[in-house]
């Protein structure tokens, strides 16, 4: 989004040559991959930028010989390219997972250890995220999140808003005061890690405990980072833009599919990170047998299954407006009002 404006700048200012260096320069900022093989949709075949459209990001943390999705977001673009919603999928989801030998219901984290590579655990988590909602993808998305907080570096400071305050389980057992305030790229990190101290009343109220309120936080963050960008005019610097991008290094690969980076983001760029709409999908926490499991449970399933008809039919805005308690953010407050 913040590179789309820069983009326009590249074009407009100046003659072929100049521009088309640009041009190369976006394309080749990131690392790319097949990520989604036979999971992906007939549209993204085709070199055209057209909406709506899927994206599956997968947040992950590889240490050693292991490797898991913490984060699992799909992100849906609307069919006119400027509205942004992110579905936040619990980690401790219960999906079944066809690739498990034998195939199994397990936790949807487990679904990206699966397989010999990366890119194997990618399509199971996938086609696992498919089967429960029907969904299909355009693109996809693995990023090191704790390399994507990198670019706080980058842009000095975040803004972040924990709802209550809370004390980090992590390291020097931090406590992060109730409401806004700019964090450091070490304080951003352990803030949006934070899981068990989402547990005051209000949580449980709000729907805001445990994993949920860290996927709150990791929502906040993703936001916060682009608008901070957008204020320091990395969206009309293609320099500073490309530096952005070229910051992701090995953090980020993407499967666009026949899309290509520099289409995709000039297609977005009227989209503004201050009205992204930030979804979390209607479950709750249920033990199975003696195992701790996120579930969609049948106080959940008709709220969920209009959530994954939106999805498909583009129709969010009026799903968002049926379902406020599972939003916040963005234009929510504007459809909620009316």
């Amino acid at each position: 989004m913040v590179a789309g404006g820069a983009l326009v700048m590249v074009v407009a200012g100046g003659g072929a040559l100049a521009a088309q260096i640009g041009l190369n320069m976006f394309n080749n900022a990131v690392q790319t991959e097949d990520l989604l093989g036979d999971q992906r949709s007939e549209l993204a075949a085709g070199e055209n930028v057209e909406g709506p459209l899927n994206f599956l990001v997968l947040g992950v943390d590889e240490q050693g010989d292991g490797r898991r999705s913490d984060s699992t977001i799909l992100v849906h673009v609307n069919a006119d390219l400027d509205e942004v919603a992110v579905i936040s999928m619990p980690r401790d989801l219960l999906v079944d997972i066809e690739s498990c030998d034998p195939a199994c219901s397990t936790k949807l984290t487990e679904a990206f250890s699966a397989g010999d590579s990366r890119a194997d655990g990618f399509a199971n988590s996938a086609g696992a995220i498919s089967d429960l909602t029907g969904v299909r993808w355009d693109g996809g998305m693995i990023v090191d999140f704790n390399g994507f907080l990198d670019l706080v570096d980058e842009l000095g400071t975040i803004e972040l808003c924990p709802w209550h305050e809370i004390t980090s389980i992590h390291g020097d057992k931090k406590t992060y005061p109730e409401g806004c305030a700019e964090y450091d790229k070490k304080e951003a990190l352990d803030l949006v890690r934070q899981r068990y101290g989402w547990d005051h009343p209000e949580d449980y109220e709000n729907g805001t405990w445990g994993d949920y309120g860290r996927q709150a936080m990791q929502q906040q963050a993703v936001k916060a980072i682009l608008t901070r960008a957008k204020e320091l005019g990395y969206h009309t610097d293609p320099a500073k833009a490309v530096g952005l991008l070229n910051g992701f290094g090995e953090k980020l690969t993407v499967d666009l599919g026949g899309m290509n980076m520099v289409d995709l983001i000039v297609a977005m760029r009227d989209v503004d990170p201050e009205t992204m709409a930030s979804i979390t999908v209607p479950s709750r926490a249920e033990d199975v047998n003696g195992t701790s499991y996120v579930v969609i449970g049948d106080e959940d399933a008709e709220a969920a299954d209009a959530l994954w008809a939106a999805i498909t039919d583009d129709s969010l805005a009026e799903w968002i407006a049926a379902h406020p308690e599972h939003v916040s953010g963005g234009v929510v407050d504007d459809l909620v009002v009316e």
